[in-house]
């Protein structure tokens, strides 16, 4: 069994080589858009699980997922040369929410941040007025030991 940092390299290259793949070997208009997220080799090198997402979203999700089953053998063929391995996994798609998750979150944050910390207008007093401002010396600070 491979140790654990070997893992590693072999999740990361396949990661590497699945993203060049989709991006430039692959014709079919359904997987245009799809990234990877992820690999995880089991550690018997049986099975990938590579997890994916598209750029559109969850709407894609059956239309993509149909076309990298239906990719998988040459998907699979591509791994192996690219890739030294005494056996090429099997490879099993799974759907990654987490770009749209992630999406998602950071627009409620800014939303947030935008009712909670308005942009000031140019009329209104700035929050860093003349008691903080910075005069470029760094000699007023003292350590509490140099007394």
């Amino acid at each position: 069994m491979p140790s654990s940092l070997r893992m590693k390299r072999i999740n990361d290259r396949m990661k590497q080589v699945l993203s060049t793949i989709l991006l430039g070997k692959i014709e079919d208009p359904r997987l245009s858009g799809v990234i990877v997220t992820d690999v995880n080799v089991d550690r018997e090198l049986d099975f990938a699980n590579i997890y994916v997402s598209a750029i559109e979203g969850h709407e894609r999700t059956e239309e993509v997922m149909e076309a990298l089953h239906h990719a998988r053998g040459f998907l699979r063929y591509e791994i192996s040369q690219e890739i030294d391995l005494r056996v090429t996994p099997r490879l099993r798609f799974f759907w990654d929410p987490t770009p749209e998750k992630a999406a998602r979150i950071e627009s409620l944050l800014s939303e947030w941040q935008k009712e909670e910390h308005p942009v000031l207008d140019e009329d209104e007093e700035d929050v860093f007025d003349d008691e903080y401002a910075d005069d470029g010396e760094f000699g007023n600070y003292q350590d509490e030991d140099e007394d």
